[in-house]
């Protein structure tokens, strides 16, 4: 068939539509291209010979093929690395988490995600057809396990164009990182590369609590602080990949002029680290040897530990970083007036309830006429895996796409 650019990118937004609601009718697959049955047949004839879809419910519906290869989706903290390999209906088969050390550098880290992508797949492939003594995994073209796509949330900005990773502030040497390249290099598939929080948000806008909603904001609160912003449906990456970033907001202007390095004001405040700091300054620092490298001296989990056990220092201490954490999301309400506010992350889940209390009075009191509900994610730490099962298998449409139309 001849490549036809507005074929292509209906046939983008149709697959898309698939992956998010699992099937779509012929019907309106013919309504969405704006040509009769016949034609339409004829647009989504070489994705069903490519294997891509299938038909459904007596061949009145469309749906992905399950079998048509995996996505592998990532998501790079700055303590941990979680994987995830889907089917191409985006269903997770296996998913595992790793520590990782920060203050390895780039290039440890990389070989990391490598040896867990391989581990992986092949875990998968030995589970469902075992491998006979003396042979190698098979790896055949249209095995349901081959990998299609791959994609990785980053706890940096991403340039839109190159993809490169801009600066992972809270991942020692991480600075204009060709990720995507060593990945595509190794594993011969498209990679995307995304920040974190955009992740998260992909994710939640997919199976989460902004299923439906196409004006919200999803702040993730982990070792740092970022967030991912959808306006009418759509993810805001901006000009330099850095919209959402959070880390570099300040909300004391006596403060305009100080140097706060790449952590930002921010994040120094509102963030793991940022309770880390405030714990151990009011409670003192957490057992010996618990501080052994650069992941565990971010940690907060022991100021929510005194809090569980009634500490009032925890509590004041917890209150002002949520206090702060209120004036922020006030003023990204002042500029976006969202439908939705979703509060994702590690750090959420240590005190849930006093985060959302102190969160809805200060933000009533700055913003009492637009406050919008505030809600914590439905998908608790595995936003971000989703959001990178979703882009995977985006990329990988599009890659197929190119080749079968």
């Amino acid at each position: 068939m001849k490549k036809h650019p507005v074929v292509e990118t209906r046939l983008v937004d149709i697959l898309e539509d698939i992956t998010r609601r699992g099937e779509i009718s012929v019907r309106d697959v013919t309504h969405r291209l704006g040509v009769k049955l016949s034609t339409a047949q004829q647009n989504i004839r070489p994705l069903l010979r490519a294997g891509l879809v299938c038909f459904s419910n007596q061949g009145r519906k469309i749906t992905l093929n399950p079998d048509f290869g995996c996505v592998v989706g990532i998501d790079l903290g700055a303590s941990h690395l979680h994987f995830a390999l889907a089917n191409f209906c985006g269903e997770i088969l296996n998913d595992f988490m790793e520590k990782i050390r920060p203050e390895d550098g780039p290039e440890r880290l990389i070989t990391q995600i490598k040896e867990g992508i391989r581990r992986q797949v092949d875990a998968e492939i030995r589970k469902r057809l075992p491998e006979k003594p003396g042979h190698a995994i098979e790896r055949k073209t249209q095995h349901p396990f081959t990998v299609r796509g791959m994609a990785i949330g980053v706890p940096s900005p991403v340039d839109p164009v190159s993809g490169v990773v801009s600066l992972a502030n809270n991942l020692p040497g991480w600075k204009n990182i060709h990720l995507a390249r060593a990945l595509e290099k190794q594993f011969r598939v498209p990679v995307v590369i995304e920040n974190d929080a955009n992740m998260a948000a992909i994710g939640e806008h997919w199976r989460g609590v902004a299923r439906r909603v196409n004006n919200f904001v999803f702040i993730a609160l982990g070792t740092g602080i970022g967030a991912g912003v959808f306006v009418d449906g759509k993810l805001v990456r901006g000009r330099t990949g850095s919209a959402g970033e959070l880390f570099r907001m300040n909300v004391e202007w006596q403060r305009w002029d100080e140097d706060f390095g790449n952590v930002g004001y921010f994040e120094t405040h509102v963030s793991g680290m940022g309770i880390a700091a405030e714990g151990r300054k009011l409670l003192g620092p957490p057992g010996a040897g618990q501080l052994a490298n650069l992941a565990a001296q971010r940690d907060a989990y022991f100021v929510f530990d005194a809090l569980r056990q009634g500490n009032p220092q925890a509590r004041a201490a917890l209150e002002k970083v949520f206090t702060m954490l209120g004036v922020g999301i006030a003023n990204i309400v002042a500029v976006l007036d969202p439908d939705l506010i979703v509060l994702g992350g590690g750090v959420v889940k240590g005190a849930p309830e006093l985060m959302l209390a102190t969160l809805d009075r200060v933000v009533r009191r700055i913003q009492k006429e637009i406050t919008p509900p505030m809600q914590i994610s439905a998908l608790e730490d595995k936003a971000q895996t989703y959001g990178a099962v979703f882009s995977a298998l985006d990329g990988a449409q599009k890659a197929i796409l190119r080749r079968v139309i």
